[in-house]
Parts: C-alpha cells; structure tokens; sequence
C-alpha cells in the first residue's frame, strides 16, 4: 500500500486455511460482485483459502456498483478483500482488469493499492509458451445490450430473483428437498435466450485472432466454458453469484475450469480433442 495510506482492511485479521492451498501458475476470477446482494463472499474467501497462484488475474466486475448497499457489506467480503490485498503485497502479482460493474470504483482501488496492476486487457503467455487475451468482455456485448438502462434494470432484476430463490433454497434444504427451483430454472433459461448463437464468443475470439493471440480468458458473460473456438482456446471464468467457478493454469500451461460449489471438480481443456472439450458442461458444480 502506498506510504501513508490505511484501510479498515488492514485491521482484519485472517484464519489460517485449513490445508495446504493447491498451487497454480495463474488463477483468473471475474464476476465476484463484492457489495452486492447475491455475492457468495462465504464461498470466494474459501476457495482463495485453498488456492494461491503465481499470478491472480481479476477479470472484472469485482465489486458491484449496480446493487451496492453498505447494509449488504458483510465481514465476508472484507475478508476477500484482505486477502486479495495480503497476497499482493507478498509474492502474487495481482491484476485488475476492468469491467462494466466496477468501472469507477477499480480507479480508486487502484489508487489506493498500488501492488496490484490495472489495466482493460492484457496478454498471457502459459507455460507451454501459448498467448492468450485476457479481458472483461463486456465490449463484446449485442449493441442493444451496451445500453446501460436496460442492462442495469435486467441485471437488478436478475439480482432480486436470486435473493428470492436463495431463500427457497434455505427452506427447501430444512425440508430435506434439494430439487432445482423453479426460480433458478427461469432464470437459466433467460440468460441462455440473451446468449443465443454465442455470437459474444465469436466476436472475443475474432478479437483475439486479429491481435495474433491463441484465445481469450474472458468473465462478463456468466457463462463458464472452457473449449476450443474456431481453433481458438475459449474461456469464461464464469461467476460467484450462481457459478462459483474460476479458470486456472498449472506449471505445465494446462488449463482449467475449476468449480467450488460443493466441494470441487475440475474439467480441463483438452487441446488435442477439441470436440470433447467442447461439449464439456459449462456450469461446474
């Protein structure tokens, strides 16, 4: 932190992990949505107890100015803070990517903690020597969807279904009933309707194509993938309001999508079978 700067973040102390955190060469989050409502800040702060990595990539929208209420701010949340802030100021270069929910307050961040890096893209080269564009993706929205009005009321409506269906789900689980809500259904369906033709995913790679890259590792969307497209690696890190994924790369630049919902499972990228890897699931649970 700069010279004579001080946070309340400062003054939290963390526990412990409860193990050795599993190591990678990069981890890249987005969609974290700090402040707002639905950020499960419970389960983020868990997986970063458990994974640490050589270089953290923030792929945007990691606090949410949409939803912000400092009603909604819990010790969770400090605590991701602290510990994205504890990292970079020891051995983890730390990256922050902006994105379209965080896109005033990532300056001030930055002004504030000048160990982590702020940038709208960037470029990174795996350990198996490929280069990828790294990057919100919020610029390759449908042109009707870069009207902010529209987003903004979609996306606080998407906000109060999921605290609605979070309810459900507490009562449900009382009940001993684990099924799908019927809330959480619409809203799939919804997003799959908006995502039609992933024709997003066409226009980040063409970008990454014109810039002489090997694929993009995006976040925006809310849609976690990890394939090959038009020859290109493509991946989502997904979110931490419905997701809870994250992609990683391990020493050897193999790529991952790791999924910390119930535990965790991974599905990895698949080069040399880019069929297989497409039809992997794009929700890791």
């Amino acid at each position: 932190m700069k010279s004579g700067c001080h946070s309340q973040f400062d003054d939290l102390v963390l526990p412990p992990p409860a193990s050795e955190p599993r190591h990678h060469r990069a981890i890249f989050l987005s969609d974290l949505h700090l402040g707002a409502r639905a950020c499960r800040a419970d389960k983020i702060a868990d997986f970063l107890s458990h994974n640490s990595a050589d270089t953290l990539y923030l792929v945007g929208d990691i606090f949410d100015l949409w939803h912000h209420n400092p009603s909604d701010w819990s010790p969770d949340h400090d605590r991701v803070v602290q510990m994205i802030l504890r990292r970079a100021r020891a051995d983890t270069r730390v990256v922050y990517l902006i994105g379209n929910h965080d896109e005033v307050l990532h300056r001030t961040f930055a002004r504030l903690f000048d160990e982590v890096e702020l940038a709208e893209q960037v470029l990174h080269r795996t350990a198996d020597g490929r280069s990828l564009l790294v990057m919100h993706g919020d610029v390759c929205d449908a042109a009707w969807q870069q009207w902010r009005l529209a987003t903004r009321l979609g996306s606080r409506f998407e906000d109060t279904l999921r605290i609605v269906d979070r309810w459900v789900k507490s009562l449900r689980k009382r009940l001993n009933d684990d099924r799908k809500s019927g809330i959480e259904t619409f809203i799939d369906h919804c997003n799959r309707l908006l995502r039609l033709g992933n024709a997003y995913e066409s226009r980040l790679t063409s970008m990454a194509r014109a810039l002489g890259q090997d694929g993009v590792i995006c976040g925006h969307f809310h849609q976690a993938a990890l394939h090959e497209s038009d020859g290109l690696v493509y991946g989502n890190c997904g979110d931490w309001v419905a997701s809870m994924t994250a992609i990683t790369e391990d020493a050897a630049g193999n790529l991952t999508l790791t999924g910390w919902s119930e535990g965790w499972a991974m599905v990895p990228l698949a080069p040399a079978q880019p069929q297989a890897a497409a039809q992997a699931p794009a929700v890791v649970r």
